[in-house]
Parts: C-alpha cells; sequence; structure tokens
C-alpha cells in the first residue's frame, strides 16, 4: 500500500507539472526585453505590463469581464443557492435527474453548450446582445454554486432549523439566522468559482459575441489571431494572476475539491 501511495503521489505530481508547463512559459515570457515572446526571456522588463495601459481596448475588455462576472456570480448564487435548497430539503420526485440537469453543464463540452444557446438565442434575438452573454454566463456558472451549496448542505443539522421554527421563528428568521450562517462558506465558495468561472470563459463567449460584450479572454484571442506579442503573455499573466488568487481564497474558504463533491465539513 505505501509503494501504492508513492506512486500515486508521484503521478499526481507529473499531472501538477504537466498541468503548469505552460504558465511556466507564458508569465517568464510576459517580462522580456525583446520585441516577441521568448522563453527563456531575453532580459528582463517591465515595458509590457505598462503597455497594457496604452491599450485602451485592453482595459474596456478587462471591465467589461468585471462587470459581467460580477453579475453573473451575483446571480447564479441566487439561483443556485434556491436550487440547492430545495434539492436538499425537499422530496422531490425525479430528484437525481433534476440535479444532473442543473448539473449538465459541468460536462457537456462547452463547444457544444456554445452552439446550443447561439441555436436557441437566435429566434429569441437574444444573440449577440449584452443580455444573450450575461444568460450564457450565467447557465454555465449555476452548476459550480449549485454543487458546492449541495457539498455544504450535506452536513447540514434540520434539527436547528426545527428548533428555531419551535421557538417561534418564521421560516425567513430561521433562513436568515440559521441556514444561510451555516452554508455562508459554501456560498461565497460557490460565487467565487463562479466569477472565476464567468471571467475566464472564451469558448461559450465566442458564440454570443457582439461589440458591446468584448470580455478580456475574447481580446486576448482576437490579438493573438492577428500578431503574438509579448503583451498577449503580459495580459495572460494578469488573468492568471487574478485566477490564482481566487482559487486560494476558495481553497483557504471551503477546499477546491469540494467542487467536485469530494469532503465534507
Amino acid at each position: 500500500m505505501n509503494a501504492i501511495g508513492k506512486l500515486r503521489g508521484a503521478l499526481a505530481v507529473i499531472g501538477i507539472i504537466y498541468i503548469l508547463i505552460p504558465l511556466i512559459a507564458v508569465i517568464p515570457a510576459s517580462f522580456t526585453k525583446a520585441s516577441y515572446p521568448s522563453f527563456p526571456p531575453e532580459g528582463f522588463s517591465f515595458q509590457w505590463y505598462t503597455k497594457i495601459l496604452e491599450r485602451p481596448e485592453f482595459i474596456d475588455a478587462f471591465m467589461n469581464s468585471l462587470q459581467f462576472a460580477v453579475l453573473a456570480a451575483l446571480f447564479a448564487v441566487i439561483f443556485g443557492t434556491l436550487g440547492a435548497l430545495a434539492i436538499a430539503k425537499y422530496d422531490i420526485p425525479g430528484k437525481s435527474a433534476i440535479t444532473s440537469f442543473l448539473t449538465a453543464p459541468l460536462s457537456v463540452p462547452q463547444l457544444v453548450l456554445g452552439i446550443a444557446l447561439l441555436i436557441y438565442f437566435t429566434p429569441l434575438m437574444l444573440a449577440g446582445t449584452s443580455i444573450g452573454f450575461l444568460i450564457s454566463h450565467i447557465i454555465i456558472c449555476i452548476p459550480y454554486v449549485i454543487r458546492l451549496v449541495l457539498t455544504g448542505l450535506s452536513g447540514f443539522d434540520y434539527n436547528l432549523e426545527k428548533a428555531g421554527a419551535i421557538l417561534g421563528a418564521n421560516p425567513w428568521t430561521v433562513f436568515w439566522k440559521i441556514t444561510l450562517p451555516l452554508i455562508r462558506p459554501a456560498i461565497i465558495s460557490g460565487g467565487l468559482f463562479a466569477f472565476l468561472t464567468s471571467f475566464d470563459n472564451v469558448t461559450v463567449s465566442l458564440f454570443m459575441i457582439s461589440p458591446e460584450t468584448r470580455t478580456l479572454p475574447i481580446e486576448i484571442f482576437s490579438t493573438m489571431q492577428d500578431a503574438y506579442n509579448p503583451i498577449v503573455a503580459s495580459v495572460s499573466s494578469v488573468v492568471i494572476f487574478i485566477s490564482v488568487i481566487l482559487i486560494v481564497i476558495l481553497e483557504k474558504i471551503h477546499g477546491v475539491g469540494k467542487v467536485f463533491g469530494g469532503g465534507h465539513h
């Protein structure tokens, strides 16, 4: 068993290194002095980070990403939390099927999901609009909130709610004073993961894009199609930095592994 454990550990380390290889190349390349991406970087300079401020399209795209990610996370938290509470607390017919349906975007390839949303939204005149873009991001964010809140509710003691009701608290007071404080870490973690999912999304966004909804990942993608220079690496490094910060916060609050249903409080 000890040998098997060591083998698993070694495979995990190899897998992590393999995943991190792109980051090992992108981040150092953003500090190069050359006018072209190079790894190892030629010299050391912050010039490509300062040049970001000279490119208004990146600033505007960043603000769009921030705006849509905040709104998508907010609505995902509201709908996802309500859905998770309904699934966990009530004996709903076909509960397993409903849960699978609500979390389907986690397993369906986003390319397929983007095409489906485009086909569905086009007759509704939502394709290529800010509202359609936001709805599509909410759809891909809700499953993460549901999964995390369900995990948070897995060890929930419902006797606490019953005790509050017996003492005369109405349902809203029970939720606000008892249920919400106990599942708040799961809700916050779901919101952070929803924000990160929306902020970094490219595949679904490509199908919903419009001149008013160009986000930072889309702007990076478009810039790379024309010419790949170190400013793309610097912008990508900023996105990586933001993502890492949110992942660290998520791990501290709830644990990244619990996003996929592992572990309990």
